[in-house]
């Protein structure tokens, strides 16, 4: 099974950039969109809806904002688009296929780098979503929450720690909280779990020269149940190309991918 998560910045900059070109060459089960800053009236293209795939876009409210997006191979049983909370839901930041006893999640969370009012945001969202993933962890399913965390865990996950311990995306808070969904939670860091390594990066800044001397953070997660966790066999990081500020994050798993089986 191989999913792919990207945060495209724009799904119609990673389209012009050859993400949708990249994508057909990977053959994934399912890809994760997260921040298409598109609203699904204004994609008349059909780069937007690759084919052999099922396309679900969920978009904020907001245009040109935020949103996420799932295709799937496999035709899924459900999708939910939301998580029935505002805050979030008006955003586009949910997006759930459901297939079999699998979860596959495509989650861009809050970043609170442009104001302290976004940062009371992300706090907020913290708080909520957190019994929902308890809810989640205990269920009995398996799950993959992918996407865009915007909160590097450790001192290893970004380049430049020391000076970014008082800024969003680095607060003890967030890193602490961060802890508790990988310990008590009961959900587990599914690419560090694999690699262990250093300077594994997923986002740059455009600022200065990031990309060019690898001055990045690791915000990009999947987020799995510890079953599936223990089941991941690749996992890579493409920096060949560059469809946006991320990278695409790409996990393989040892597991049969649940397909639904059509009535006789």
């Amino acid at each position: 099974m191989k999913i792919i998560s990207l945060n495209a910045n724009g799904i119609r900059a990673a389209e012009r950039k050859g993400f949708f070109d990249w994508m057909a060459g990977q053959r994934p089960d399912v890809v994760c969109i997260q921040e298409t800053k598109a609203q699904h009236h204004q994609l008349k293209d059909r780069a937007f809806f690759p084919p052999g795939y099922h396309c679900f876009y969920h978009d904020a409210v907001k245009p040109g904002y935020s949103g996420t997006a799932i295709y799937a191979l496999h035709q899924p049983d459900r999708v939910h688009y939301g998580l029935g909370w505002e805050v979030m839901d008006n955003e586009g930041r949910w997006l759930q296929a459901d297939f079999g006893e699998l979860s596959v999640v495509s989650l861009y969370f809050p970043s609170g780098s442009s104001s302290e009012a976004r940062q009371a945001v992300k706090f907020k969202c913290m708080d909520w979503i957190r019994p929902r993933l308890e809810q989640m962890a205990a269920s009995g399913r398996e799950w993959i929450i992918c996407g865009d965390w915007n909160i590097a865990h450790r001192k290893i996950d970004l380049k430049n720690w020391r000076g970014n311990q008082k800024n969003s995306g680095f607060l003890p808070e967030e890193r602490e909280w961060m802890s508790r969904v990988f310990g008590e939670v009961g959900l587990r860091d599914a690419f560090r779990g694999f690699d262990p390594r250093e300077e594994q990066y997923t986002w740059w800044s455009n600022r200065g020269r990031a990309w060019d001397n690898n001055t990045g953070w690791r915000i990009d997660y999947h987020v799995t149940t510890p079953g599936l966790a223990e089941r991941v066999t690749a996992v890579e990081i493409y920096k060949q190309e560059r469809f946006s500020d991320h990278a695409p994050l790409t996990l393989e798993y040892d597991y049969d991918f649940p397909v639904r089986s059509l009535p006789e």
